[in-house]
């Protein structure tokens, strides 16, 4: 897989979209194409600088449901056969001599 070009404005748009709500993607595509309009310089340092700034005004952080969730809570909430079974004997193994 390439690396990818942080020069190309796109490829870092799409990159900087992705962690958005679906319904911000469109808006903070809109808003970072036009604030791209006002770099003088079109260097990666310049771009990146330009639509992050862009990019937290549009993020929305998790609710506390998300940002709390464990895997135990994933586990506990169904049924298991490992619960709900016996322990496993120890079973000791020996060489047999031949």
């Amino acid at each position: 897989m390439p690396i990818p070009d942080d020069a190309d404005p796109d490829i870092l748009i799409s990159r900087l979209a992705g962690p958005l709500a679906p319904a911000d993607r469109a808006a903070f595509r809109r808003a970072a194409e036009e604030a791209l309009t006002r770099v003088p310089c079109m260097g990666e340092g310049a771009v990146y600088r330009a639509v992050a700034v862009l990019q937290r005004n549009y993020f929305v952080p998790p609710d506390d449901y998300r940002a709390h969730w464990d895997i135990a809570d994933e586990i506990s909430s169904r049924p298991s056969k490992l619960k709900a079974a016996p322990p496993i004997e120890h079973v000791r193994y020996r060489r047999q001599e031949r």
